[in-house]
């Protein structure tokens, strides 16, 4: 008997800096996924691609590891994605770095979305800017954000009882859609294999 491939988790810190709490806690939440689920996991972290991306408008224009890591998002079977809340939305370059993501590759992608800030005031952005930018793609985003402040972290490790249950539930609610789109992949390798 074979065994289905792996699920594609692809996480995409908005971080700019490295180590990043965005980083940390989109690793946190794709570590919870694999707990449950049989994935491959690869980190996309934009702080290190923004020298690359800097005055670039058109995708043909990109060095090839950007368009490795673009490649990887547009083939990803789920995506996990966090950014720091700048001037309450996405950073500039999260938002950059979607805007060359064709149109049509995130069609019912899971999106698991996430956010950190320096305060709770900022919660409501990922319903009010990263659900709408996901929605632009047609992606199947989860039901449970997870958002987190300063002071959910020690240095750059998750370290609150609140939101690591958070993120526990947001994995937890979003399995069912999860294992369909395992499923769903399983069944198309199978069918491009015969």
């Amino acid at each position: 008997m074979t065994h289905p491939p792996p699920l594609r988790v692809v996480a995409v810190s908005g971080g700019l800096q490295r180590p990043s709490k965005a980083a940390a806690l989109v690793e946190h939440l794709s570590k919870l996924i694999a707990a449950e689920l049989h994935c491959e996991l690869q980190l996309v972290e934009l702080g290190q691609l923004a020298p690359l991306l800097a005055g670039t408008v058109r995708r043909s224009e990109l060095p090839v590891s950007v368009e490795l890591d673009l490649a990887a998002v547009e083939n990803a079977d789920v995506l996990v994605v966090a950014t720091p809340v700048y001037r309450g939305s996405y950073t500039g370059l999260f938002k950059h770095f979607f805007d060359f993501i064709h149109q049509d590759a995130l069609i019912d992608t899971p999106v698991l979305l996430a956010a950190t800030g320096g305060s709770e005031r900022h919660a409501l952005m990922i319903d009010h800017q990263l659900r709408p930018l996901f929605s632009f793609f047609q992606a199947r985003t989860l039901p449970l954000g997870v958002y987190a402040t300063d002071r959910d972290f020690v240095g750059h490790a998750l370290d609150n009882a609140d939101l690591l249950e958070r993120a526990r539930l947001a994995v937890e609610r979003a399995l069912p859609v999860l294992e369909l789109t395992h499923r769903a992949a399983a069944s198309s390798n199978r069918t491009i294999a015969a």
